[in-house]
């Protein structure tokens, strides 16, 4: 499942992310790629140890929690701490496709990546190219939103990051290990979730329905979470 979750940082969040990390020291990013990724990856990143990336990083924790679109579609059980990339023109990250486990450098934090998230940190009239391009059973997708909303994919997806042509680019992006390892059943509880949520602003959550339905759901969730 792929979703466009907007709006994660509002517009006053935004500025404060951007305060922090625009005036930061950027390094070469395949600091952290794995052997595929070095081949791939043009790019500058935030050292993940430093103060900005960790101050910022906080600041997005704190609006995905606050989330409800988030929290549905990921069912989080472990987010890994925000990171951040920026590329410059003729930078991209050919296609690749996401490790399977990350591990925080310097402690024992380690995540099994179900999901991948960017969050644009650019508005996209101030960069051409630079598109996020996600491959799946549906087809090709190319992406590229606007400041403060995030696309959420799955990690096992193939995708890349188009070369920006012109400005600047600059996302956070992170993984999520989901409580719901299987891409189908989440998306399957998303679904229903979803469904529950709408048929609830009409009929009320008193609604008879409605009380067996959010049953189905969380049977499910209890069939499925692994926690």
């Amino acid at each position: 499942m792929m979703i466009a979750v907007p709006g994660v940082l509002d517009p006053g969040s935004l500025a404060r992310c951007r305060a922090l990390i625009d005036t930061a020291d950027w390094t070469d990013g395949n600091e952290t790629s794995g052997h595929q990724s070095a081949l791939a990856k043009r790019n500058r990143q935030l050292p993940e140890d430093g103060a900005a990336a960790r101050e910022a990083g906080n600041l997005i924790l704190d609006a995905l929690s606050h989330s409800p679109l988030f929290v549905a579609a990921a069912l989080p059980l472990k987010v890994y701490p925000p990171l951040f990339n920026l590329y410059g023109e003729g930078e991209a990250f050919d296609t690749h496709v996401d490790n399977a486990i990350r591990i925080r450098r310097g402690s024992d934090f380690r995540i099994r990546s179900d999901l991948s998230a960017t969050l644009f940190l650019t508005d996209p009239g101030d960069y051409d190219g630079g598109e996020l391009v996600v491959d799946d059973h549906l087809g090709t997708h190319a992406v590229k939103l606007p400041a403060g909303d995030m696309l959420l994919y799955p990690a096992s997806s193939l995708h890349r990051v188009q070369p920006v042509t012109r400005g600047a680019r600059l996302c956070s992006f992170f993984w999520i290990q989901s409580m719901v390892r299987d891409d189908g059943a989440r998306s399957t509880l998303f679904d229903l979730d979803s469904a529950i949520q709408t048929i609830a602003a009409d009929r009320g959550q008193a609604d008879p329905a409605i009380i067996r339905l959010t049953g189905v759901y969380h049977n499910l969730l209890r069939r499925w979470a692994e926690v």
